[in-house]
């Protein structure tokens, strides 16, 4: 039984499972444009500094039918979904769409969209992966701008520097809440669930800012503490799945087995809250800033950088959480992630810590199968006698 209150998670998961339905109802009542944009680095506080509601476009549900001819069948599910939702008009609600990653299949889902709605406004702004080049900084500073002013084109606002002031404060306060349960998570005081947080990120991603930052501090209200952490389950720590959030009943079944799941860098999870934007800065330059850092605060192998590597900051993530364990999720075709997967598994094994690769897919995958994986994995940790990495 869940621990958090009720119907504020009721909420939040009418947002999370039907974004299309709670944008089209927040565009009727405010009679503003809808925004969709695209994981992982795409800067929302534009698009609310502008009037418009920002929506990261989510995976659907529902099986792929007419976008299964429009990009290859090794394309990942969150990029067939995303096309199959165009061709149906189900993201018809959105008055536009933005993107600031260059992922080859997220450009394919782009072009997608592109043929089947061509009066839809789409803009790339194609943010640079190379971080550590002087030229880097200037430039993604250049394409921030050029994404102000085509959100500006297209919402028929202009953007001025107190209004993304305003609304750079907004989301980092919504991060902030969002980070305060992640900390009780890794404390053990409260038990909140993986699927529970992936609610609280996933909807934050959906719905307008203020409501949901009114509803997590509903939550944090009602939380109701526990005297001590049990010591009975094993801490693992969820590690990838880039862009869409892995199907609840995964990560179900994970906890079922006898794990605790206390920390995670999964986009739709810490990787996605890990980073404020600087409130004291020009606020555009300090929209390029705050891009630079999350890769610094949770490196990404979709960035290239001498500073940070996924693997160390995995490693140094189980130490302050006290996770023993790690499940990889990977979304089948994520060539990102199947690329740095060897140099993330090499450091665990010579780091001694217990790991399982679980490859996820659009369709689904054998909930029983996964569960003996599981309760294996689990059992091999529990007669592990490996201390924590320090």
């Amino acid at each position: 039984m869940s621990e958090l209150h009720a119907p504020s998670l009721a909420t939040l998961r009418t947002a999370a499972d039907d974004p299309v339905s709670y944008a089209q109802n927040w565009k009727d009542t405010h009679r503003r444009p809808v925004i969709g944009s695209f994981p992982m680095n795409f800067p929302s506080e534009i698009v609310h500094a502008a009037g418009a509601l920002p929506v990261i476009v989510q995976e659907s549900k529902t099986p792929i039918t007419e976008g299964r001819s429009m990009l290859a069948e090794f394309y990942c599910g969150y990029t067939r979904s995303v096309a199959d939702q165009a061709a149906l008009g189900e993201l018809d609600v959105f008055d536009g769409f933005v993107a600031a990653d260059h992922c080859v299949q997220l450009l394919g889902a782009v072009d997608a969209i592109r043929y089947v709605r061509p009066e839809k406004p789409v803009h790339f702004a194609q943010f640079t992966s190379a971080m550590d080049d002087a030229w880097t900084k200037p430039r993604v500073d250049s394409r921030i701008g050029d994404l102000k002013t085509e959100i500006e084109t297209v919402v028929g606002t202009a953007v001025t520097a107190e209004d993304l002031a305003r609304s750079i404060g907004l989301f980092n306060a919504n991060r902030r809440l969002l980070r305060r349960f992640y900390d009780l998570r890794r404390s053990g005081l409260i038990r909140i669930t993986a699927g529970e947080m992936q609610l609280l990120v996933k909807s934050s991603m959906v719905m307008d800012i203020e409501e949901h930052t009114s509803v997590l501090e509903t939550l944090l209200d009602r939380l109701v503490l526990r005297d001590q952490a049990p010591d009975d389950l094993v801490r693992l720590h969820l590690s990838g799945h880039f862009c869409h959030a892995p199907k609840p009943e995964i990560l179900d079944v994970i906890e079922e087995s006898g794990g605790l799941v206390v920390d995670d860098d999964l986009y739709t999870g810490y990787r996605y809250i890990s980073t404020d934007v600087p409130e004291s800065d020009d606020p555009l330059k300090a929209l390029s800033t705050w891009y630079m850092q999350r890769n610094i605060n949770a490196p990404c192998p979709t960035r290239v950088t001498s500073k940070v590597d996924w693997d160390t900051y995995l490693l140094n993530s189980l130490a302050e959480s006290r996770s023993v364990g790690v499940v990889v999720l990977m979304a089948k075709f994520c060539e990102p992630h199947m690329l740095y997967y060897p140099e993330l598994r090499k450091a665990l094994e010579e780091h001694d810590v217990p790991s399982l690769l679980i490859e996820t897919e659009h369709e689904g995958i054998p909930v029983e199968t996964l569960r003996t994986k599981m309760e294996t994995f689990i059992e091999r940790i529990r007669r592990h006698s490996a201390p924590v990495p320090a």
